[in-house]
């Protein structure tokens, strides 16, 4: 390897993890979950600083579904690691509830405890050809009235590459908007939510403080959260609200490249251009997700992440996100220039190589947007797969 492909000190960033605990075809919930146990206590002894949790609902093959259950169970599994969520939905939860819920895990685990939150973008991806992208935080599919949808970045923009990193063109998906609407009321889905989401965060944040008053002048307490040691961040994937929230309200932001990479860079430099001091940063700060498979050489890396564009393909075909195939199932499935072309900026920016290839990878996108810490999801069919990706990028990079 010669000395400009080595990735330098000021690459190696902190990595954290996010963990949607997938459940393989032929799996149980309860498989995913003591899988997702397994992976923070061997995270946690590799270095990694932070261990997050998804929420995701009503999708088969994926199992975080209750975040502050979830990270109760992994912060008493483990002992170290930061644990969170990646991104608590606020469309489907009160300021109340949640500054409760964290409240309490963070009075139990002092220090540990992260509570990232994701803006609710649906009453707008009902609408005809808005061009908005997913709910920050969530990998929910886009979807539009009898019409196509595109992703975080402007429609129709073509892929670009700058330093170094791809941003593609933004997908176009024709999804059933009632169904989405549907499964949305199910799970107690407020319309309108996205515009009170700013409101939410400084509510959250005031109840944190005890000095949170109602419309009226009325003041209201959480005793659990009142001085409770929760650090919030704000997830995004487009240089929208969630952006200048956390700009404005100096808190972290996590860009979601793993979700909308067309629009990684905007989201970034929305949230910095945002930026106002606070007493916590004085500064931006920014964690930049990243979608990764490691073998133990580029091959084999690539047989293992083979499954992904297809499982990718359930979710933007409005069936969810299914129960994560394997190699020989996904090798099977007969695919269609339609079909690989709705995946292809999902494939085309998954991180998969060698530990060395990997590392490479993700030191530009470290580059390119400026991150302070990189958070990697990684999905395979076998756990022992997984645990062995991070195992080989921790020993690459540390």
């Amino acid at each position: 390897m010669s000395q400009a492909d080595r990735v330098s000190q000021a690459d190696r960033v902190p990595l954290s993890v996010l963990d949607l605990s997938p459940r393989s075809q032929g799996a149980s919930a309860g498989d995913a979950l003591r899988n997702t146990l397994d992976l923070a206590r061997r995270t946690e002894a590799l270095g990694f600083r932070r261990y997050w949790l998804a929420e995701h609902h009503l999708v088969p093959g994926v199992v975080s579904s209750a975040p502050a259950v979830l990270i109760a169970l992994v912060a008493d599994a483990t002992t170290r690691i930061r644990v969170g969520s990646g991104a608590v939905q606020m469309g489907h939860h009160t300021a109340v509830t949640v500054a409760e819920e964290f409240g309490t895990l963070a009075q139990i685990h002092p220090g540990r405890i992260d509570l990232g939150l994701g803006r609710p973008a649906v009453d707008r991806l009902f609408a005809p050809t808005n061009g908005v992208g997913p709910p920050s935080g969530s990998d929910q599919p886009t979807a539009a009235s009898g019409g196509a949808a595109s992703g975080g970045a402007a429609p129709g923009r073509a892929a670009t590459v700058v330093d170094g990193l791809l941003l593609p063109a933004p997908p176009q998906m024709r999804l059933n908007a009632d169904r989405l609407r549907r499964q949305f009321a199910l799970v107690g889905y407020r319309p309108g939510a996205g515009d009170q989401y700013g409101q939410q965060v400084r509510d959250i944040q005031a109840f944190q403080r005890g000095d949170y008053r109602t419309a009226e002048g009325d003041h209201l307490t959480v005793p659990v959260a009142e001085g409770a040691d929760v650090q919030i961040w704000v997830l995004g994937s487009s240089p929208g609200a969630s952006a200048r929230t956390a700009g404005e309200l100096g808190l972290p932001f996590v860009a979601n490249y793993h979700v909308s990479p067309s629009s990684v860079l905007e989201a970034v430099q929305a949230y910095r251009d945002a930026f106002v001091p606070s007493e916590s940063f004085d500064r931006p700060y920014v964690m930049v997700s990243a979608d990764v498979v490691v073998g133990p050489d580029d091959a084999t890396a690539a047989e293992l992440a083979s499954p992904y564009g297809l499982w990718v393909l359930s979710i933007r075909s409005g069936q969810g996100a299914s129960p994560y195939p394997s190699p020989a199932q996904a090798a099977a499935h007969p695919w269609t220039a339609e079909e690989r072309t709705l995946v292809a900026d999902r494939v085309e920016t998954q991180f998969v190589g060698g530990p060395a290839t990997v590392a490479r990878k993700l030191a530009t996108l470290r580059k390119a947007t400026g991150a302070d810490e990189l958070i990697i999801t990684t999905i395979a069919h076998d756990h022992a797969d997984r645990v062995r990706s991070y195992e080989l990028l921790a020993g690459e990079w540390h």
